[in-house]
């Protein structure tokens, strides 16, 4: 099969050119990755290289430890090659020894791992850790808040017109929030040194004249003939202001900076765009047109001045702001830590400025790879340069040769969608044109095992056109895909989803709108998937290439963004999936503060803190977790007058209404007693115990989620209380601070492979496939109309707009950015629709429609549209339901076109590609699913009649709540009861047994000889390390002096532990162990267990045993001068010893009590 691939002789290169140095440029579902692991076991078996001097670094954790799996799946396989000579088994075998010392990995573990290998070098703390984001966020808070405090004591001119700003509107923030997010900006890019250029601006005088200028215009608003023309109430709009700042002047001096603070307001009104009004004339001897121009005029330089003043203010913040970012630096340093860019830039720094540590490090690794190139950013393109020279003494990447066959790089700048994070198609193409000119080979990889023919036509007819290339090199050249995979027979591979009802209707007109495409998009997508799993008979090609039916986990909605101006874009989608049952999996979703159980959470942990607050305690004991009625809420408030949880009340004496109420209010008041008393994380959870919440929620249309959004909840605080946190209320607060940001994702509720519908963005997406891929919220636009960021590299300058304020640089570089961005928006669209295998669904709208934006999705328009004169002649799309005339489901009469003027469903040939499209009937759809949130609740709570399953039902939990108690019980229980010798020979020392007991005697001891705990274990330690066979009188008082000092025994111990051992060694039993010795049947010092007749378990260690004939002596050394009443425990000690010994060996053994 490979020998037919049109790239088959790039593939070969790769696995045989093994000494040349190749950058290959893979389109998607090419097996890129697959490609490289065979090219690292192709040299594995060559013995060109081993495992431990190989460097691999990929994009992600995940796809890291995919590709160590695949290496070790390739050596195993070419391990059982039968062409695979005696030679390279045994290098296969060597690199599995060395997989887990191979360096596969991300760029920042590769780095961190330098960097721990050299520490004083790199100027490291040598047991750094890398701190996660919660941490990297503790100690920028902590770095902000204390700059902030002294910011505000006397704040330098930049801060203190910041702080002038007004948040306005609902979700707008403050300035200390724009400040904050401005120091995030700052410390993400704070390898880039340069400061951003502040140009002469006179600030006061423009303000100045923008205010006589305003007055002036604000002024031809009395001489309008009509009070109400809209053009005369936006000039009364100018005038108020001129006057109120007239007023305020009248009793103080001008305040420029709070001016400065308003005008942004001020050019923010809808009114400078009102220009309604009757005739040409606006008022007497005054044409329309010239005021509205005089106006205008006025707009325009208030619009000049504000970005002139952005532009001004910014540089002031960068460095005023840079305090922050010194003592973030030195907390981390305090800390003994490193943040994510540290790794990059520290080991940066290593490999350019020290040539010695650069010189070993690319004598190690003798052969790079990289995956994803297309995803690295100039930092981490300059390690890897660095790493591959072949000239040690060169420290700038610009400049290097690589080493012939060292490096191996993969990437596809088509999928280059990371601008964000620094990644840029620019820097891509430098280093491709770089190695080529130092030798290296271009391949391409263009035949794509992932989607099928249908597929792969459409996405080539869609973007050949719009990815040409580009001279600074800022776009890719596109390269076709070539199909692998054949269409499945009688059913579509690409289908355009129209929308049911995309018209608004205002009566005497209707238009197509935005808000009418979300509104009505969502169900017919939640409907369209419920019919593909459910009806459609449709099959899809499994990983292990079996045809199986569609189910929910073979489909992904993609989205562009899940979030627009903080509104959960995926939540209608969400809906109309939960409406029908369908199981789906949110990754990665924004929404976690949004969910039902999670404001019920956040309201009780209020209602815990703050009882006094009637609010919050209502909305808890309404809410999900107690769920309690109006009507018992109203009554019990009626009755005593406020919903307080610590008002102590008489449960048993109020109404059977009244009393659940009590009885969660007395929940609260003891969650509220105890709550700083407890973990955190316990007080959440006894909440939840408390109601059985769990059991309730996962009756849920979505419980798995909703659980594990709970569980998430109890593990925030958890992770809260690690970090200090002071009180309950400190986590209440930040909950509450949390939810206002947006800033959790919801928790993850399955893992992969299991069941449901995955909705998650093109950048989540990014080197995954799934069967059926659904593009969804196509109102996204491609690109924003200001760009974000301004990057040279060459220059060490990143600008981008801090507190709303856009640097200089940004601005000169508008044009460029902003096609930048463009670029951009078509490689992401390319990602997306390169995700699906068997079926590729996108979102259209069946009437022509006029906008000047362009969505994220309109680059697949020409590969999806028919041509206009073949709009009506669809042809039978095989597999389909029955379709009707008309994509457009409801059209108002008001309509500018009729349903002529619409595609009609069926099957179409696209303006653009070989292939066909089925354009989807929505009255094929089963839209307006009646909300199923609490259906399944209802059914599972429905009494039956004569309640005989209710009562049933009541048994079996009682039943189960015993056998609970019981199991819990059985678990508290220790399985293994485990007791020394000693303490069991105390017991049983009357006890007959069948072991026999000899008691010897080596002589007896002399009256002064020391005794004691102390020098019995010496005595032991001695006779444990002798040589039994050959220990001559110096070897013995040397080992008396060695273990003499490890329990500080006197001399005096020390040597009549010496004559003691002497005299021992002397004795026949020991004459007996020592030539067993010398046969290897000798143990001393032995651990040994037997179980006893109770279940318990004898534990303790024998002193001496050897074999002989057959059978065991048991040998247990005793000092002391008499053994007298001690004669039958110790005689049970030696017994248990001996029939442990027997139980082990299966052979016959005695005991002997020796006294030394």
């Amino acid at each position: 099969m490979t020998a037919a691939l049109p790239d088959a002789g790039a593939r070969a290169r790769i696995e045989r050119g093994l000494d040349a140095t190749l950058f290959v440029e893979a389109a998607a579902g090419t097996g890129k990755t697959t490609q490289l692991v065979r090219r690292v076991v192709a040299l594995l078996r060559s013995g060109r290289a081993t495992l431990d001097r190989v460097v691999a670094v990929t994009f992600t954790e995940k796809a890291a430890g995919e590709m160590k799996l695949r290496v070790r799946g390739e050596i195993e396989r070419a391990r059982r090659d039968p062409a695979t000579g005696a030679g390279e088994q045994e290098r296969l075998v060597l690199a599995l020894r060395q997989l887990e010392l191979a360096r596969i990995n991300t760029i920042h573990a590769f780095c961190a791992d330098l960097l721990h290998e050299r520490p004083v070098e790199a100027g490291v703390d040598p047991l750094f850790e890398v701190a996660n984001e919660e941490e990297q966020q503790r100690l920028v808070d902590r770095a902000f808040d204390a700059w902030f405090e002294r910011a505000l004591a006397d704040p330098p001119e930049g801060v203190r017109r910041v702080l002038r700003r007004r948040a306005r509107g609902p979700n707008a923030s403050g300035p200390r929030d724009q400040l904050r997010r401005a120091v995030e900006c700052l410390l993400e890019h704070r390898d880039f040194p340069a400061r951003w250029r502040r140009e002469p601006f006179e600030r006061d005088t423009e303000i100045d004249h923008l205010v006589a200028e305003m007055a002036e215009v604000g002024a031809l608003a009395k001489h309008a003939s009509r009070a109400d023309d809209y053009l005369a109430r936006s000039l009364a709009e100018i005038a108020r202001f001129a006057d109120e700042v007239r007023h305020r002047e009248a009793v103080r001096p001008r305040d420029h900076d709070g001016l400065e603070a308003e005008l942004r307001g001020v050019a923010r009104w809808r009114s400078w765009r009102w220009t309604g009004g009757r005739g040409q004339q606006y008022g007497a001897g005054l044409e329309r047109a010239v005021v509205r121009e005089r106006r205008d005029r006025v707009k325009q330089q208030l619009d000049a001045f504000l970005v002139r003043s952005e532009a001004d203010l910014a540089p002031l913040l960068q460095a005023e702001l840079a305090p922050v970012i010194a003592e973030y630096e030195a907390a981390k340093r305090r800390a003994g830590v490193l943040d994510f860019l540290d790794l990059l830039v520290r080991a940066r720094d290593l490999l350019r400025d020290d040539a010695a540590v650069r010189r070993d490090f690319q004598a190690r690794y003798t052969h790079l790879f990289v995956d994803e190139f297309q995803d690295t950013d100039p930092l981490q393109a300059e390690i890897l340069l660095l790493l591959a020279s072949a000239d040690p003494d060169e420290r700038d990447w610009r400049r290097v040769s690589v080493s012939p066959g060292k490096l191996f790089v993969v990437g596809d700048p088509k999928q280059s969608i990371y601008r964000f994070r620094r990644a840029d198609v620019a820097i891509y193409e430098q280093v491709k044109r770089q190695l080529a000119a130092s030798g290296a080979e271009v391949l391409q990889l263009a035949a794509s095992f992932r989607g099928v023919r249908a597929i792969q036509q459409c996405v080539n007819a869609a973007f050949a056109p719009r990815m040409a290339g580009s001279e600074d090199g800022s776009q890719a050249a596109y390269v076709p895909l070539e199909p692998v995979r054949e269409d499945a027979p009688k059913q579509p591979a690409v289908v355009a989803l129209p929308v049911p009802r995309p018209y608004r209707d205002w009566g005497n007109r209707a238009q197509i709108t935005s808000w009418q495409i979300d509104a009505s998009l969502p169900d017919a997508v939640g409907a369209f998937v419920d019919w593909l799993v459910g009806q459609s008979g449709w099959t899809v090609e499994d990983r292990d290439g079996a045809r199986v039916p569609v189910a929910p986990r073979h489909v992904c909605l993609l989205f562009r963004r899940f979030q627009s101006f903080r509104d959960d874009v995926t939540r209608p989608y969400v809906r109309a999936l939960e409406q029908r049952r369908i199981p789906h999996v949110l990754v990665g979703g924004r929404s976690f503060h949004e969910r039902e159980e999670v404001l019920a959470i956040r309201n009780a942990l209020a209602a815990i803190e703050w009882p006094d607050d009637e609010l919050r305690v209502f909305a808890t004991l309404r809410g999900p977790l107690f769920a309690l009625a109006d009507d018992s809420l109203l009554a019990f408030r009626a009755a005593h007058r406020h919903l307080h949880p610590l008002r102590k009340l008489a449960a048993g004496a109020l109404p059977d209404t009244q009393r659940e109420v009590a009885e969660a209010l007395a929940v609260l008041a003891e969650l509220h007693a105890g709550r700083n008393h407890r973990p955190l994380a316990q007080t959440v959870s006894q909440l939840l115990a408390a109601l059985r919440a769990h059991a309730g929620i996962a009756n849920w249309p979505t419980g798995e989620q909703a659980l594990a959004n709970c569980l998430r909840a109890v593990d925030l605080a958890r992770r809260f209380e690690r970090r200090g946190a002071a009180s309950f209320r400190a986590f209440a607060e930040w909950m509450e601070a949390q939810a206002e940001e947006g800033a959790a994702a919801e928790a993850p509720a399955v893992e992969e492979g299991t069941e449901g519908v995955r909705i998650m963005t093109v950048h989540r997406a990014k080197g995954l496939e799934f069967p059926v891929v659904i593009l969804c919220d196509p109102n996204c636009r491609a690109s924003r109309d200001e760009p974000t960021r301004h990057v040279d590299p060459a220059r060490g300058l990143w600008a981008e707009a801090i507190a709303g304020c856009t640097p200089r640089e940004l601005r000169d570089a508008h044009e460029l950015e902003a096609r930048h961005d463009r670029e951009e928006a078509v490689r992401i669209a390319y990602v997306a629709a390169t995700r699906a295998r068997d079926l590729l669904v996108a979102p259209v709208i069946g009437d022509p429609r006029e906008s000047d934006e362009e969505g994220w999705l309109d680059v697949l328009a020409p590969a999806l549209h028919p041509p206009h004169e073949r709009r009506r002649q669809p042809e039978l799309a095989l597999g389909c339901p029955p379709f009707g005339k008309d994509s457009v489901l409801e059209r108002p009469d008001a309509a500018r076109v009729g349903a002529g003027a619409s595609v009609a469903p069926g099957a179409h040939h696209p303006e653009r590609g070989e292939h066909r499209v089925v354009w989807w009937d929505p009255r094929a759809l089963a839209l307006d699913a009646e909300p199923t949130v609490g259906l399944r609740q209802q059914k599972i709570l429905e009494a039956d009649q004569g309640e005989v399953k209710t009562h049933a039902g009541e048994r079996a939990h009682a039943a189960w709540q015993a056998q609970r108690a019981a199991t819990r019980a059985q678990g508290a229980a220790p399985s293994l009861i485990a007791r020394t010798v000693t303490s069991l020979a105390a017991e049983r020392s009357a006890a007959a047994s069948d072991v026999p007991i000899e008691v010897a005697t080596v002589a007896p001891a002399p009256t002064a000889r020391p005794g004691g705990k102390r020098f019995g274990i010496l005595v032991h330690a001695m006779l444990a390390a002798v040589d039994l066979h050959d220990c001559p009188p110096s070897a013995l008082r040397a080992l008396a002096a060695q273990q003499g000092r490890l329990v500080d025994a006197t001399d005096a111990e020390r040597a009549a532990a010496t004559d003691a051992v002497a005299a021992a060694l002397a004795h026949p039993l020991l004459q007996r162990a020592a030539h067993a010795a010398q046969r290897g049947e000798l143990r001393r010092e032995t651990s040994v267990w037997l179980r006893q007749p109770d279940g318990s378990l004898a534990e303790g260690v024998v002193d001496l045993a050897f074999r002989e004939n057959g059978a065991w002596t048991v040998v247990d050394f005793k000092t002391d001068r008499e053994l007298g009443d001690q004669t039958a425990v110790y005689e049970a000690q030696v017994r248990l010893y001996a029939a442990a010994v027997a139980a082990a060996t299966g052979e016959p053994a005695r005991g002997v009590l020796l006294r030394v």
